[in-house]
């Protein structure tokens, strides 16, 4: 039991915290609005499993082995962030549609690509996949409830950063509050990036 909740914590304090797929999750929530945010949320939590596929199977090792890898990959994952950011900030204020239909709107694809160049990501999810064993002497089995407990975790904690920022737009109808309001989790959603290249 011991792994079994550590991991859980674990999981819970690594996806739950601000970086780039949250901060987006939120910005997304106050700027299309939470059912329009889900498409986007759906791109994330696919993308996600794709890392965690990847991780468990060790593949992610061999592609940081080769020379000059790293460097490349860490300057397409923060271009591509910073286009998200820019995303956010230039989304018209939400109406009272909630966002569905609006041009511009972030979108699976989107989601599943912030998931696949996300440094976060791949680091939280090696020290949850790596720091614990659930299932000892079957690492298939153990790789498996790793990948489904992860999952439940972050669509829960997703689907709460996603309204919270519904939430604040909600409260905030005013057009020009509501641009503060993107411009800021826009700008967060860079400084995040900015740390999650440096450490």
């Amino acid at each position: 039991m011991d792994g079994w909740s550590g991991f859980v914590l674990a999981g819970l304090a690594l996806a739950g915290s601000p970086g780039p797929a949250t901060l987006s999750l939120a910005a997304a929530g106050a700027a299309f609005g939470p059912r329009a945010g889900l498409v986007y949320l759906a791109g994330i939590v696919a993308g996600l499993v794709v890392v965690m596929v990847l991780l468990a199977s060790g593949v992610i090792g061999l592609v940081l082995t080769v020379p000059g890898a790293t460097p490349v990959l860490t300057i397409l994952a923060g271009a591509y962030m910073l286009y998200l950011a820019y995303r956010i900030a230039t989304a018209p204020p939400l109406r009272d549609g909630d966002g569905i239909g609006r041009g511009g709107r972030l979108t699976f694809r989107h989601g599943l690509l912030l998931s696949l160049v996300n440094p976060k990501g791949y680091a939280a999810m090696a020290a949850v996949f790596s720091g614990f064993v659930l299932v000892a002497g079957n690492l298939v089995v153990d790789a498996a409830l790793k990948i489904a407990v992860m999952l439940a975790i972050v669509i829960g904690v997703n689907l709460i950063w996603l309204n919270v920022g519904a939430g604040l737009s909600r409260q905030f109808r005013d057009p020009r509050q509501n641009r503060i309001i993107n411009m800021s989790f826009a700008g967060l959603l860079v400084v995040s990036v900015i740390l999650a290249v440096l450490l």
